[in-house]
């Protein structure tokens, strides 16, 4: 029989005010918020959390055990990080090509049009 290893949930959320984008992780390890700047005060991350349990995005008992310190299992981790923003490899090598392709194109336009104009 196989068995399937359960995909982690993950939310995406964007605070216009903070100017901060903010990804749940709910994984079989515990729940892992990454956020894309440090805008957050210690009561604000608790609220959130309170409020993300209470919405079901998290479970249930992750309410009010707060955010976990460093090295402690289980809980709410707290990152500030920006590299979960940024696209992967394959998006970069697809963007290349295309500019690739877009720039030749343009310049055997170019070339052309120029050619005409020169042979009139």
């Amino acid at each position: 029989m196989k068995t399937h290893a359960k995909e982690p949930q993950r939310f995406d959320f964007f605070y216009p005010r903070l100017d901060t984008a903010v990804e749940v992780e709910n994984a079989p390890g515990g729940v892992i918020i990454r956020a894309s700047r440090d805008t957050f005060t210690e009561a604000r991350k608790e609220c959130l959390i309170r409020e993300l349990a209470a919405e079901g995005f998290i479970p249930d008992d992750c309410r009010w055990s707060g955010l976990a310190r460093p090295g402690e299992a289980g809980g709410v981790r707290w990152v500030v990080d920006a590299s979960w923003l940024m696209p992967g490899p394959e998006a970069q090598a697809r963007s290349r090509r295309f500019m690739f392709r877009l720039m030749a194109a343009s310049t055997f336009l170019w070339l052309a049009l120029m050619g005409i104009l020169i042979l009139r």
